[in-house]
């Protein structure tokens, strides 16, 4: 709970993780709290308010329409805003965090695929200048894998390598099940499987074959053995530098998804269908000059992101584990140090294991307004984010975090 009166404003708040953060935050700020579902939809925004049932405890929650591109309108209407939690597309990420500036607020969002996130921490003057916090990479994956690093890497002296991986896992029966089933912006993950994925490796960056390196790894139970592959992600653009005191020289990250979602996802990508290079499509008029001209991810992500919604029978049964796995010495001796945070997701809020992506903007935003996470600029969550702290707050979304040490560095990655 938040102390103070605090306006948090959601920025694609009626998106797939944008209505998870609100619906966090309607659950655990202070009633006298505002909630800002804003949108460039405002229909779907104004559907999602009427969702929510308030209560004499509940925090104020409005919808506006907003449009980033109108830097000058946005400001106007976000004037007052104590936080810009940023659930847009990332592509998006500078016009917010610019929009922040102008207002001067501070800002949070879900990552930025690496090289949005290099882009962002050249912007780290400014808001140091304006006194104001940018909190980059405050998902699940970035963003707790970050804070799992970080708490491993607080146990050792030296720190050498740092590898996440995410495993996932979901045995609900539904009905109704669309032909591509996505719990957020199909276009990013796209991206994901088609842009070389960076590493660091022997202390520098390079990239990788997009889809590579899908070797088994062994996750705690329930998930077990999965085969997590490299893709493009926000970690590897901000560990390296964060922990380059330590000595670190190798960072990795990796993720499992479901080998049938993967098949499907690559023939799309393999059909062409992740290009963002515009084709012509006719309109269907003898006069060409009505042509229009579309980029295939932007086509196929709206069809996908239009699908309707699979139904639900019974209980909900997901599962996922985000890993960190980080290897140097303590007194000198070889330690491997592996953190997890466990979710099955939050039935209270009717969530699945999204709920790990979508609530750490909102944890984060409170820990801001409780004085929690305090140094001001452009800073990523593992040097920003004070970990029992987070953790805690998880803990109350039904999330645990837990530590095994072990001697010597043999941890398979």
């Amino acid at each position: 709970m938040t102390n103070n009166s605090n306006k948090f404003v959601v920025i694609g708040g009626a998106g797939a993780m944008g209505r998870i953060t609100v619906t966090d935050l309607f659950n655990t700020c202070a009633a006298t709290d505002e909630v800002v579902i804003a949108d460039y939809d405002l229909e779907k925004a104004e559907a999602l308010l009427k969702t929510f049932k308030s209560t004499a405890k509940s925090p104020k929650l409005s919808a506006i329409q907003i449009n980033i591109k109108d830097r000058e309108d946005a400001v106007k209407k976000l004037q007052g805003a104590f936080i810009l939690i940023n659930c847009a597309q990332y592509q998006l990420n500078l016009e917010v965090m610019e929009i922040a500036l102008k207002i001067p607020c501070h800002y949070t969002d879900l990552g930025g695929l690496f090289h949005y996130t290099r882009k962002q921490l050249e912007y780290n003057t400014k808001f140091k200048e304006a006194g104001k916090i940018a909190l980059v990479g405050m998902g699940a994956a970035p963003g707790i894998t970050n804070v799992l690093s970080a708490w491993a890497a607080s146990h050792l002296d030296t720190v050498m390598e740092i590898h996440t991986r995410v495993g996932t896992m979901d045995k609900t029966k539904y009905t109704d099940v669309p032909a591509l089933p996505v719990s957020y912006s199909l276009k990013t993950i796209l991206e994901e499987f088609s842009f070389e994925p960076a590493v660091f490796t022997k202390g520098e960056f390079k990239f990788v074959k997009a889809m590579s390196g899908d070797e088994p790894h062994k996750f705690p139970p329930p998930i077990g053995v999965r085969k997590p592959m490299y893709t493009i992600h926000s970690e590897v653009a901000t560990l390296p530098l964060s922990f380059k005191g330590k000595g670190v020289k190798e960072v990795s990250f990796k993720i499992a998804f479901d080998p049938e979602f993967v098949a499907h996802v690559r023939f799309l990508r393999d059909l062409g269908m992740a290009s963002h290079t515009p084709v012509e499509v006719p309109s269907g008029e003898l006069n060409d000059k009505n042509n229009v001209h579309v980029s295939p991810i932007d086509v196929v992500n709206k069809v996908a992101m239009s699908q309707p919604h699979a139904k639900q029978v019974g209980k909900l049964k997901q599962y996922e584990i985000v890993r960190s796995i980080v290897k140097g010495t303590k007194n000198k001796k070889k330690i491997t140090v592996i953190t997890d945070l466990h979710t099955a997701g939050m039935s209270a809020w009717g969530i699945g294991t999204d709920i790990d992506t979508g609530t750490p903007p909102a944890v984060a935003a409170q820990m801001m307004a409780a004085g929690e996470i305090v140094m001001v600029g452009v800073v990523a969550p593992e040097i920003a984010v004070p970990h029992e702290a987070f953790f805690k707050r998880l803990k109350i979304r039904k999330m645990s975090a837990k530590l095994t040490r072990k001697t010597g560095w043999g941890f398979k990655t």
